[in-house]
Protein backbone atom coordinates (compact mmCIF):
# COMPACT_ATOMS: atom_id res chain seq x y z
CA UNK A 1 0.00 0.00 0.00
CA UNK A 2 2.81 2.40 0.87
CA UNK A 3 4.58 1.66 -2.41
CA UNK A 4 1.40 2.51 -4.35
CA UNK A 5 0.94 5.76 -2.42
CA UNK A 6 4.54 6.79 -3.04
CA UNK A 7 4.15 6.10 -6.76
CA UNK A 8 0.94 8.17 -6.93
CA UNK A 9 2.60 11.03 -5.09
CA UNK A 10 5.56 10.87 -7.44
CA UNK A 11 3.27 11.01 -10.50
CA UNK A 12 1.34 13.98 -9.01
CA UNK A 13 4.58 15.90 -8.44
CA UNK A 14 5.68 15.14 -11.99
CA UNK A 15 2.38 16.40 -13.44
CA UNK A 16 2.43 19.53 -11.23
CA UNK A 17 5.97 20.51 -12.19
CA UNK A 18 5.23 19.81 -15.86
CA UNK A 19 2.24 22.16 -15.79
CA UNK A 20 4.26 24.78 -13.93
CA UNK A 21 7.06 24.51 -16.50
CA UNK A 22 4.59 24.98 -19.37
CA UNK A 23 3.02 28.06 -17.73
CA UNK A 24 6.39 29.64 -17.05
CA UNK A 25 7.45 28.97 -20.63
CA UNK A 26 4.30 30.61 -21.95
CA UNK A 27 4.86 33.65 -19.73
CA UNK A 28 8.49 33.89 -20.76
CA UNK A 29 7.50 33.96 -24.41
CA UNK A 30 4.51 36.27 -23.97
CA UNK A 31 6.32 39.05 -22.07
CA UNK A 32 8.94 39.74 -24.75
CA UNK A 33 6.27 39.53 -27.43
CA UNK A 34 4.10 42.02 -25.51
CA UNK A 35 7.07 44.32 -24.97
CA UNK A 36 7.97 44.09 -28.64
CA UNK A 37 4.40 44.99 -29.58
CA UNK A 38 4.52 48.03 -27.30
CA UNK A 39 7.88 49.10 -28.71
CA UNK A 40 6.61 48.69 -32.27
CA UNK A 41 3.49 50.76 -31.52
CA UNK A 42 5.56 53.46 -29.82
CA UNK A 43 8.06 53.65 -32.69
CA UNK A 44 5.24 53.78 -35.26
CA UNK A 45 3.56 56.67 -33.41
CA UNK A 46 6.89 58.52 -33.11
CA UNK A 47 7.50 58.09 -36.84
CA UNK A 48 4.04 59.49 -37.60
CA UNK A 49 5.04 62.71 -35.85
CA UNK A 50 7.16 63.37 -38.95
CA UNK A 51 4.11 63.17 -41.24
CA UNK A 52 3.38 65.98 -43.69
CA UNK A 53 -0.16 66.78 -42.56
CA UNK A 54 -1.15 68.14 -39.17
CA UNK A 55 -4.04 65.69 -39.16
CA UNK A 56 -1.60 62.77 -39.14
CA UNK A 57 0.54 64.46 -36.48
CA UNK A 58 -2.55 64.99 -34.35
CA UNK A 59 -3.44 61.30 -34.65
CA UNK A 60 0.13 60.37 -33.67
CA UNK A 61 0.05 62.59 -30.57
CA UNK A 62 -3.31 61.09 -29.54
CA UNK A 63 -1.94 57.59 -30.08
CA UNK A 64 1.04 58.32 -27.83
CA UNK A 65 -1.37 59.44 -25.14
CA UNK A 66 -3.44 56.25 -25.47
CA UNK A 67 -0.37 53.98 -25.19
CA UNK A 68 0.46 55.70 -21.89
CA UNK A 69 4.18 55.09 -22.39
CA UNK A 70 6.29 57.52 -20.35
CA UNK A 71 9.03 57.33 -23.01
CA UNK A 72 6.82 59.50 -25.23
CA UNK A 73 7.13 62.47 -22.86
CA UNK A 74 10.56 63.55 -24.15
CA UNK A 75 9.41 63.47 -27.79
CA UNK A 76 6.21 65.43 -27.12
CA UNK A 77 8.02 68.07 -25.06
CA UNK A 78 10.64 68.42 -27.81
CA UNK A 79 7.92 68.78 -30.46
CA UNK A 80 6.14 71.47 -28.44
CA UNK A 81 9.43 73.36 -27.90
CA UNK A 82 10.66 73.05 -31.52
CA UNK A 83 13.47 70.57 -30.79
CA UNK A 84 12.09 67.54 -32.65
CA UNK A 85 13.58 66.84 -36.09
CA UNK A 86 13.35 64.23 -38.82
CA UNK A 87 16.54 62.80 -40.27
CA UNK A 88 16.41 63.16 -44.05
CA UNK A 89 18.39 60.01 -44.76
CA UNK A 90 16.13 57.45 -43.05
CA UNK A 91 13.10 59.58 -41.94
CA UNK A 92 13.81 58.68 -38.30
CA UNK A 93 12.64 61.07 -35.56
CA UNK A 94 15.29 62.52 -33.25
CA UNK A 95 15.61 65.19 -30.57
CA UNK A 96 18.23 67.71 -31.65
CA UNK A 97 20.16 70.13 -29.43
CA UNK A 98 22.19 72.75 -31.29
CA UNK A 99 25.88 72.95 -30.38
CA UNK A 100 27.53 75.54 -32.60
CA UNK A 101 27.23 74.46 -36.21
CA UNK A 102 26.20 70.89 -35.44
CA UNK A 103 23.24 69.24 -33.72
CA UNK A 104 23.64 66.57 -31.06
CA UNK A 105 20.94 63.94 -31.54
CA UNK A 106 19.05 61.76 -29.07
CA UNK A 107 16.72 58.84 -29.77
CA UNK A 108 13.39 59.86 -28.15
CA UNK A 109 12.32 56.24 -27.55
CA UNK A 110 15.48 55.14 -25.71
CA UNK A 111 17.11 58.39 -24.61
CA UNK A 112 20.39 57.13 -26.08
CA UNK A 113 22.65 59.36 -28.16
CA UNK A 114 21.98 59.08 -31.90
CA UNK A 115 25.16 60.81 -33.04
CA UNK A 116 25.55 64.24 -34.63
CA UNK A 117 24.21 65.95 -37.74
CA UNK A 118 24.31 69.23 -39.59
CA UNK A 119 21.31 71.40 -40.41
CA UNK A 120 21.36 70.07 -44.00
CA UNK A 121 20.77 66.54 -42.76
CA UNK A 122 17.75 67.41 -40.60
CA UNK A 123 14.26 68.73 -41.14
CA UNK A 124 12.45 70.43 -38.30
CA UNK A 125 9.04 68.97 -37.36
CA UNK A 126 6.58 71.85 -37.08
CA UNK A 127 3.76 72.10 -34.52
CA UNK A 128 0.98 74.68 -34.66
CA UNK A 129 -0.88 76.15 -31.67
CA UNK A 130 -3.69 73.60 -31.88
CA UNK A 131 -1.21 70.73 -31.82
CA UNK A 132 0.67 72.29 -28.89
CA UNK A 133 -2.60 72.49 -26.95
CA UNK A 134 -3.22 68.81 -27.65
CA UNK A 135 0.33 67.99 -26.55
CA UNK A 136 -0.24 69.73 -23.21
CA UNK A 137 -3.31 67.58 -22.62
CA UNK A 138 -1.50 64.37 -23.61
CA UNK A 139 1.47 65.20 -21.39
CA UNK A 140 -1.01 65.61 -18.56
CA UNK A 141 -2.44 62.18 -19.34
CA UNK A 142 1.00 60.58 -19.28
CA UNK A 143 1.74 62.23 -15.92
CA UNK A 144 -1.26 60.38 -14.43
CA UNK A 145 1.01 57.35 -14.06
CA UNK A 146 3.80 59.27 -12.33
CA UNK A 147 5.05 58.18 -8.90
CA UNK A 148 5.12 61.84 -7.82
CA UNK A 149 1.78 62.75 -6.22
CA UNK A 150 2.15 66.44 -7.12
CA UNK A 151 2.66 65.56 -10.79
CA UNK A 152 -0.39 63.29 -10.69
CA UNK A 153 -2.46 66.01 -9.05
CA UNK A 154 -1.43 68.52 -11.72
CA UNK A 155 -2.05 65.93 -14.44
CA UNK A 156 -5.61 65.38 -13.22
CA UNK A 157 -6.30 69.11 -13.52
CA UNK A 158 -4.77 69.23 -17.00
CA UNK A 159 -6.83 66.30 -18.26
CA UNK A 160 -10.04 67.73 -16.80
CA UNK A 161 -9.40 71.18 -18.25
CA UNK A 162 -8.34 69.88 -21.71
CA UNK A 163 -10.19 66.57 -22.24
CA UNK A 164 -9.71 64.45 -25.34
CA UNK A 165 -11.59 61.46 -26.68
CA UNK A 166 -9.82 58.99 -24.39
CA UNK A 167 -9.74 61.15 -21.26
CA UNK A 168 -12.66 59.41 -19.57
CA UNK A 169 -11.03 55.99 -19.84
CA UNK A 170 -7.72 57.41 -18.63
CA UNK A 171 -9.31 59.03 -15.61
CA UNK A 172 -11.13 55.82 -14.69
CA UNK A 173 -7.93 53.83 -15.02
CA UNK A 174 -6.05 56.37 -12.89
CA UNK A 175 -8.86 56.30 -10.29
CA UNK A 176 -8.65 52.52 -9.95
CA UNK A 177 -4.94 52.61 -9.14
CA UNK A 178 -4.83 55.89 -7.17
CA UNK A 179 -3.92 55.49 -3.48
CA UNK A 180 -4.24 59.08 -2.20
CA UNK A 181 -7.74 60.07 -1.13
CA UNK A 182 -7.66 63.72 -2.26
CA UNK A 183 -6.42 62.86 -5.77
CA UNK A 184 -8.91 60.02 -6.01
CA UNK A 185 -11.74 62.40 -5.04
CA UNK A 186 -10.64 64.85 -7.72
CA UNK A 187 -10.55 62.00 -10.26
CA UNK A 188 -14.12 61.09 -9.30
CA UNK A 189 -15.16 64.70 -9.88
CA UNK A 190 -13.41 64.77 -13.24
CA UNK A 191 -15.08 61.53 -14.30
CA UNK A 192 -18.47 62.91 -13.31
CA UNK A 193 -17.93 66.14 -15.26
CA UNK A 194 -17.06 64.17 -18.40
CA UNK A 195 -20.01 61.79 -17.92
CA UNK A 196 -22.35 64.80 -17.93
CA UNK A 197 -21.93 64.74 -21.70
CA UNK A 198 -22.80 61.05 -21.99
CA UNK A 199 -25.67 59.86 -24.22
CA UNK A 200 -26.93 57.63 -21.40
CA UNK A 201 -29.37 59.49 -19.07
CA UNK A 202 -28.58 57.05 -16.25
CA UNK A 203 -24.89 58.01 -16.40
CA UNK A 204 -25.80 61.69 -16.44
CA UNK A 205 -28.04 61.28 -13.39
CA UNK A 206 -25.28 59.45 -11.53
CA UNK A 207 -22.82 62.20 -12.47
CA UNK A 208 -25.19 64.93 -11.24
CA UNK A 209 -25.67 63.05 -7.97
CA UNK A 210 -21.89 62.92 -7.39
CA UNK A 211 -21.35 66.56 -8.32
CA UNK A 212 -24.18 67.76 -6.08
CA UNK A 213 -22.10 66.91 -3.00
CA UNK A 214 -19.36 69.40 -3.94
CA UNK A 215 -18.97 73.10 -3.27
CA UNK A 216 -16.87 74.19 -6.22
CA UNK A 217 -18.20 77.30 -8.03
CA UNK A 218 -16.89 75.88 -11.33
CA UNK A 219 -18.97 72.73 -10.86
CA UNK A 220 -21.99 74.92 -10.17
CA UNK A 221 -21.39 76.82 -13.42
CA UNK A 222 -21.00 73.53 -15.29
CA UNK A 223 -24.34 72.29 -13.97
CA UNK A 224 -26.06 75.60 -14.69
CA UNK A 225 -24.99 75.35 -18.33
CA UNK A 226 -27.00 72.11 -18.54
CA UNK A 227 -30.12 74.18 -17.76
CA UNK A 228 -29.59 76.63 -20.63
CA UNK A 229 -31.42 76.48 -23.94
CA UNK A 230 -29.91 75.89 -27.36
CA UNK A 231 -30.50 78.16 -30.33
CA UNK A 232 -33.49 76.06 -31.40
CA UNK A 233 -35.20 76.48 -28.02
CA UNK A 234 -34.38 73.01 -26.69
CA UNK A 235 -32.58 72.53 -23.39
CA UNK A 236 -28.93 71.52 -23.30
CA UNK A 237 -30.04 68.77 -20.94
CA UNK A 238 -32.75 67.03 -22.95
CA UNK A 239 -33.99 64.64 -20.26
CA UNK A 240 -36.59 66.31 -18.00
CA UNK A 241 -35.79 64.08 -15.01
CA UNK A 242 -32.06 64.75 -15.26
CA UNK A 243 -32.82 68.46 -15.67
CA UNK A 244 -34.83 68.45 -12.43
CA UNK A 245 -31.97 66.74 -10.61
CA UNK A 246 -29.53 69.29 -12.02
CA UNK A 247 -31.71 72.11 -10.69
CA UNK A 248 -31.82 70.50 -7.26
CA UNK A 249 -28.04 69.99 -7.30
CA UNK A 250 -27.50 73.66 -8.19
CA UNK A 251 -29.75 74.70 -5.28
CA UNK A 252 -27.81 72.48 -2.86
CA UNK A 253 -24.49 73.88 -4.02
CA UNK A 254 -25.84 77.44 -3.74
CA UNK A 255 -26.83 76.80 -0.11
CA UNK A 256 -23.36 75.52 0.73
CA UNK A 257 -21.68 78.39 -1.12
CA UNK A 258 -23.81 80.86 0.87
CA UNK A 259 -22.51 79.32 4.10
CA UNK A 260 -18.96 79.50 2.77
CA UNK A 261 -19.61 83.16 1.89
CA UNK A 262 -20.61 83.90 5.48
CA UNK A 263 -17.54 82.06 6.71
CA UNK A 264 -15.39 84.06 4.27
CA UNK A 265 -16.82 87.37 5.53
CA UNK A 266 -16.22 86.28 9.12
CA UNK A 267 -12.64 85.19 8.42
CA UNK A 268 -11.83 88.38 6.50
CA UNK A 269 -13.52 90.40 9.24
CA UNK A 270 -11.29 88.80 11.87
CA UNK A 271 -8.30 89.46 9.63
CA UNK A 272 -9.25 93.14 9.24
CA UNK A 273 -9.98 93.35 12.96
CA UNK A 274 -6.51 92.06 13.80
CA UNK A 275 -4.97 94.72 11.56
CA UNK A 276 -7.10 97.43 13.20
CA UNK A 277 -6.18 96.11 16.64
CA UNK A 278 -2.47 96.22 15.87
CA UNK A 279 -2.84 99.78 14.59
CA UNK A 280 -5.03 100.92 17.51
CA UNK A 281 -3.48 99.18 20.49
CA UNK A 282 -0.63 101.68 20.70
CA UNK A 283 -3.09 104.55 20.39
CA UNK A 284 -5.12 103.05 23.23
CA UNK A 285 -2.07 103.56 25.43
CA UNK A 286 -1.22 107.13 24.39
CA UNK A 287 -4.74 108.45 23.85
CA UNK A 288 -6.65 106.28 26.30
CA UNK A 289 -4.17 106.39 29.17
CA UNK A 290 -2.48 109.76 28.70
CA UNK A 291 -5.35 111.73 27.16
CA UNK A 292 -3.14 112.85 24.26
CA UNK A 293 -4.68 113.10 20.78
CA UNK A 294 -1.64 111.90 18.85
CA UNK A 295 -2.14 112.56 15.14
CA UNK A 296 1.41 111.30 14.54
CA UNK A 297 0.45 107.78 15.62
CA UNK A 298 0.10 106.70 11.98
CA UNK A 299 3.66 107.87 11.34
CA UNK A 300 4.89 105.56 14.13
CA UNK A 301 3.34 102.70 12.13
CA UNK A 302 5.06 104.04 9.02
CA UNK A 303 8.44 104.16 10.80
CA UNK A 304 8.01 100.52 11.82
CA UNK A 305 7.29 99.55 8.22
CA UNK A 306 10.34 101.41 6.89
CA UNK A 307 12.48 99.86 9.62
CA UNK A 308 11.33 96.47 8.32
CA UNK A 309 12.42 97.50 4.83
CA UNK A 310 15.87 98.58 6.08
CA UNK A 311 16.37 95.33 8.05
CA UNK A 312 15.34 93.38 4.96
CA UNK A 313 17.95 95.15 2.84
CA UNK A 314 20.64 94.57 5.48
CA UNK A 315 19.83 90.84 5.51
CA UNK A 316 19.78 90.76 1.72
CA UNK A 317 23.30 92.20 1.53
CA UNK A 318 25.02 90.66 4.56
CA UNK A 319 23.31 87.33 5.25
CA UNK A 320 23.26 84.07 3.22
CA UNK A 321 20.19 83.44 1.09
CA UNK A 322 18.86 80.68 3.34
CA UNK A 323 18.80 83.09 6.33
CA UNK A 324 16.95 85.86 4.49
CA UNK A 325 13.52 84.77 5.76
CA UNK A 326 14.54 85.49 9.35
CA UNK A 327 14.77 89.23 8.68
CA UNK A 328 11.16 89.57 9.80
CA UNK A 329 11.98 88.28 13.28
CA UNK A 330 14.86 90.73 13.58
CA UNK A 331 12.66 93.59 12.35
CA UNK A 332 10.20 93.29 15.27
CA UNK A 333 12.53 94.50 18.08
CA UNK A 334 14.23 96.94 15.69
CA UNK A 335 10.91 98.55 14.73
CA UNK A 336 9.86 98.77 18.38
CA UNK A 337 13.09 100.52 19.38
CA UNK A 338 13.02 102.98 16.46
CA UNK A 339 9.37 103.96 16.98
CA UNK A 340 9.79 104.11 20.78
CA UNK A 341 12.82 106.40 20.41
CA UNK A 342 10.86 108.78 18.21
CA UNK A 343 8.01 108.59 20.72
CA UNK A 344 10.27 109.72 23.56
CA UNK A 345 11.64 112.56 21.44
CA UNK A 346 8.12 113.73 20.53
CA UNK A 347 6.89 113.54 24.13
CA UNK A 348 9.90 115.25 25.67
CA UNK A 349 10.26 117.84 22.94
CA UNK A 350 6.64 118.80 22.38
CA UNK A 351 3.80 117.00 24.13
CA UNK A 352 4.93 117.42 27.74
CA UNK A 353 4.30 121.15 27.44
CA UNK A 354 0.72 120.61 26.24
CA UNK A 355 -0.81 118.22 28.80
CA UNK A 356 -4.38 119.22 29.61
CA UNK A 357 -4.82 120.94 26.24
CA UNK A 358 -5.99 118.16 23.90
CA UNK A 359 -6.79 120.37 20.91
CA UNK A 360 -3.30 121.85 20.98
CA UNK A 361 -1.74 118.39 21.16
CA UNK A 362 -3.83 117.48 18.11
CA UNK A 363 -2.42 120.39 16.11
CA UNK A 364 1.13 119.88 17.36
CA UNK A 365 1.23 116.16 16.60
CA UNK A 366 -0.36 116.79 13.20
CA UNK A 367 2.59 119.05 12.41
CA UNK A 368 4.96 116.36 13.69
CA UNK A 369 3.30 113.84 11.36
CA UNK A 370 3.95 116.11 8.35
CA UNK A 371 7.59 116.49 9.40
CA UNK A 372 8.04 112.71 9.72
CA UNK A 373 6.42 112.08 6.35
CA UNK A 374 8.74 114.56 4.66
CA UNK A 375 11.74 113.09 6.45
CA UNK A 376 10.91 109.64 5.09
CA UNK A 377 10.38 111.04 1.58
CA UNK A 378 13.79 112.69 1.74
CA UNK A 379 15.51 109.48 2.90
CA UNK A 380 13.67 106.82 0.89
CA UNK A 381 11.85 108.73 -1.85
CA UNK A 382 8.12 109.09 -2.43
CA UNK A 383 7.71 105.76 -4.27
CA UNK A 384 6.47 102.62 -2.57
CA UNK A 385 9.09 100.26 -1.18
CA UNK A 386 8.76 96.52 -1.60
CA UNK A 387 8.96 94.31 1.46
CA UNK A 388 9.13 90.63 0.54
CA UNK A 389 7.19 87.94 2.36
CA UNK A 390 9.48 85.24 3.75
CA UNK A 391 8.80 81.76 2.42
CA UNK A 392 7.38 80.58 5.74
CA UNK A 393 4.49 83.09 5.59
CA UNK A 394 3.87 82.90 1.84
CA UNK A 395 1.09 81.07 0.06
CA UNK A 396 -2.56 80.55 0.90
CA UNK A 397 -4.76 78.08 2.75
CA UNK A 398 -7.78 76.81 0.82
CA UNK A 399 -10.87 76.32 2.96
CA UNK A 400 -13.31 75.27 0.24
CA UNK A 401 -16.06 76.83 -1.78
CA UNK A 402 -13.57 79.11 -3.49
CA UNK A 403 -12.52 80.60 -0.11
CA UNK A 404 -8.81 80.88 0.64
CA UNK A 405 -6.85 82.81 3.25
CA UNK A 406 -3.28 83.97 2.77
CA UNK A 407 -0.83 82.55 5.28
CA UNK A 408 0.45 86.05 6.07
CA UNK A 409 -3.04 87.04 7.30
CA UNK A 410 -3.16 84.00 9.58
CA UNK A 411 0.22 84.90 11.05
CA UNK A 412 -0.89 88.50 11.58
CA UNK A 413 -3.93 87.34 13.59
CA UNK A 414 -1.69 85.14 15.75
CA UNK A 415 0.92 87.89 16.07
CA UNK A 416 -1.77 90.39 17.05
CA UNK A 417 -3.06 88.16 19.83
CA UNK A 418 0.48 87.58 21.11
CA UNK A 419 1.19 91.35 21.19
CA UNK A 420 -2.05 92.08 23.04
CA UNK A 421 -1.43 89.30 25.56
CA UNK A 422 2.14 90.52 26.15
CA UNK A 423 0.95 94.13 26.59
CA UNK A 424 -1.80 93.10 29.02
CA UNK A 425 0.65 91.02 31.07
CA UNK A 426 3.18 93.87 31.07
CA UNK A 427 0.63 96.44 32.30
CA UNK A 428 -0.80 94.06 34.86
CA UNK A 429 2.31 92.52 36.40
CA UNK A 430 5.31 94.81 35.77
CA UNK A 431 6.44 97.61 38.10
CA UNK A 432 6.18 100.14 35.30
CA UNK A 433 2.66 98.95 34.51
CA UNK A 434 1.68 99.56 38.12
CA UNK A 435 3.18 103.06 38.03
CA UNK A 436 1.44 103.82 34.74
CA UNK A 437 -1.94 102.79 36.15
CA UNK A 438 -1.31 104.85 39.28
CA UNK A 439 -0.50 107.99 37.28
CA UNK A 440 -3.56 107.37 35.11
CA UNK A 441 -5.92 107.16 38.08
CA UNK A 442 -4.49 109.97 40.22
CA UNK A 443 -1.45 111.94 39.08
CA UNK A 444 -1.14 114.00 42.27
CA UNK A 445 -1.28 111.02 44.62
CA UNK A 446 1.17 109.07 42.45
CA UNK A 447 3.62 112.00 42.55
CA UNK A 448 3.25 112.24 46.33
CA UNK A 449 4.13 108.54 46.58
CA UNK A 450 7.44 109.21 44.84
CA UNK A 451 6.56 108.14 41.29
CA UNK A 452 8.30 110.28 38.67
CA UNK A 453 5.26 111.18 36.65
CA UNK A 454 7.25 112.90 33.89
CA UNK A 455 9.33 109.78 33.35
CA UNK A 456 6.22 107.62 33.35
CA UNK A 457 4.63 109.90 30.75
CA UNK A 458 7.66 109.64 28.47
CA UNK A 459 7.94 105.85 28.79
CA UNK A 460 4.18 105.41 28.32
CA UNK A 461 4.30 107.40 25.11
CA UNK A 462 7.35 105.37 24.05
CA UNK A 463 5.48 102.14 24.76
CA UNK A 464 2.48 103.20 22.66
CA UNK A 465 4.74 104.37 19.84
CA UNK A 466 6.81 101.17 19.97
CA UNK A 467 3.71 99.01 19.66
CA UNK A 468 2.68 101.11 16.66
CA UNK A 469 6.10 100.39 15.14
CA UNK A 470 5.54 96.66 15.66
CA UNK A 471 2.19 97.07 13.90
CA UNK A 472 4.12 98.55 10.97
CA UNK A 473 6.14 95.31 10.73
CA UNK A 474 2.94 93.31 10.31
CA UNK A 475 1.34 95.79 7.90
CA UNK A 476 4.43 95.76 5.69
CA UNK A 477 3.56 92.15 4.81
CA UNK A 478 0.09 92.98 3.44
CA UNK A 479 0.31 96.64 2.38
CA UNK A 480 2.56 98.93 0.40
CA UNK A 481 5.29 100.66 2.41
CA UNK A 482 4.98 104.35 1.61
CA UNK A 483 5.13 107.70 3.44
CA UNK A 484 1.31 107.70 3.57
CA UNK A 485 1.00 104.23 5.11
CA UNK A 486 -0.03 105.49 8.54
CA UNK A 487 -2.68 107.86 7.22
CA UNK A 488 -4.74 104.87 6.06
CA UNK A 489 -5.17 103.66 9.65
CA UNK A 490 -5.22 106.75 11.89
CA UNK A 491 -8.99 107.42 11.55
CA UNK A 492 -9.90 103.75 12.00
CA UNK A 493 -7.61 103.56 15.04
CA UNK A 494 -9.36 106.49 16.73
CA UNK A 495 -12.76 104.95 15.96
CA UNK A 496 -11.69 101.66 17.57
CA UNK A 497 -10.39 103.36 20.73
CA UNK A 498 -13.42 105.64 21.14
CA UNK A 499 -15.91 102.87 20.39
CA UNK A 500 -14.23 100.36 22.73
CA UNK A 501 -13.79 102.79 25.59
CA UNK A 502 -11.02 105.26 26.35
CA UNK A 503 -8.21 103.56 28.26
CA UNK A 504 -9.73 100.05 28.06
CA UNK A 505 -7.60 97.29 26.62
CA UNK A 506 -10.57 94.90 26.40
CA UNK A 507 -12.64 97.63 24.78
CA UNK A 508 -9.96 98.09 22.13
CA UNK A 509 -9.95 94.35 21.39
CA UNK A 510 -13.74 94.10 21.14
CA UNK A 511 -13.95 97.36 19.16
CA UNK A 512 -11.30 96.32 16.64
CA UNK A 513 -12.71 92.88 15.89
CA UNK A 514 -16.30 94.16 16.02
CA UNK A 515 -15.66 96.95 13.52
CA UNK A 516 -13.62 94.66 11.29
CA UNK A 517 -16.35 92.03 11.09
CA UNK A 518 -19.14 94.61 10.60
CA UNK A 519 -17.12 96.27 7.81
CA UNK A 520 -16.67 92.99 5.94
CA UNK A 521 -20.34 92.05 6.24
CA UNK A 522 -21.42 95.50 4.99
CA UNK A 523 -19.01 95.70 2.03
CA UNK A 524 -20.83 93.17 -0.22
CA UNK A 525 -24.10 95.03 0.35
CA UNK A 526 -23.09 98.69 0.34
CA UNK A 527 -19.55 98.79 -1.06
CA UNK A 528 -16.29 99.54 0.74
CA UNK A 529 -16.60 103.35 0.98
CA UNK A 530 -20.29 103.45 1.87
CA UNK A 531 -19.68 100.66 4.36
CA UNK A 532 -17.13 102.80 6.21
CA UNK A 533 -19.62 105.69 6.24
CA UNK A 534 -22.29 103.44 7.71
CA UNK A 535 -19.89 102.23 10.41
CA UNK A 536 -18.96 105.82 11.26
CA UNK A 537 -22.65 106.77 11.58
CA UNK A 538 -23.24 103.74 13.83
CA UNK A 539 -20.34 104.78 16.09
CA UNK A 540 -21.58 108.39 16.28
CA UNK A 541 -25.05 107.21 17.31
CA UNK A 542 -23.54 104.77 19.80
CA UNK A 543 -21.36 107.45 21.40
CA UNK A 544 -24.47 109.61 21.84
CA UNK A 545 -25.85 106.92 24.14
CA UNK A 546 -22.57 105.81 25.74
CA UNK A 547 -20.04 108.66 25.60
CA UNK A 548 -17.39 106.54 27.35
CA UNK A 549 -17.65 103.65 24.88
CA UNK A 550 -18.27 99.95 25.48
CA UNK A 551 -15.96 99.55 28.48
CA UNK A 552 -15.70 102.79 30.43
CA UNK A 553 -12.67 103.17 32.70
CA UNK A 554 -11.95 105.89 35.18
CA UNK A 555 -8.87 107.72 34.01
CA UNK A 556 -7.24 111.11 33.76
CA UNK A 557 -9.41 112.25 30.87
CA UNK A 558 -12.56 111.11 32.61
CA UNK A 559 -11.66 112.97 35.78
CA UNK A 560 -10.98 116.12 33.82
Amino acid sequence: MSVTNNADASRMRTVFFSILFVLLSLLAFSFPAHAQQNDAALNAALSDLNARSFKAKTAAVQALGVYGDARAVAALEALSEGRLYGRKSDKSVVIAERDGKIYRLTDPATGVSAGEATSRELKKIIANNKLRGLIRGVLGQLALSSSDSELRRAAVENVISSPTGGSLALLKSARDRETEDDIRARLETGIATLELGSDDPALRRAAVDRLADGNDPEIKSLLERRLLKNADGSFVESDAQVRAEVQEAVSRINDRLALFGLAEDLIFGISLGSVLLLAAIGLAVTFGVMGVINMAHGEMIMLGAYTTFVVQEVFRVTMPAEAFGFYLLAAIPAAFLVAATFGILIERGCIRFLYGRPLETLLATWGVSLILQQMVRSLFGANNREVANPDWISGAISIGGGVSVTVSRVYIVIFCLVVVAALAAFIRYSRFGLQMRAVTQNRGMASAMGIRTGQVDALTFALGSGIAGVAGVALSQISNVSPNLGQNFIVDSFMVVVFGGVGSLWGTIVGAFGLGIVNKFLEPVSGAILGKVVVLVIIILFIQKRPRGLFALKGRAAEG
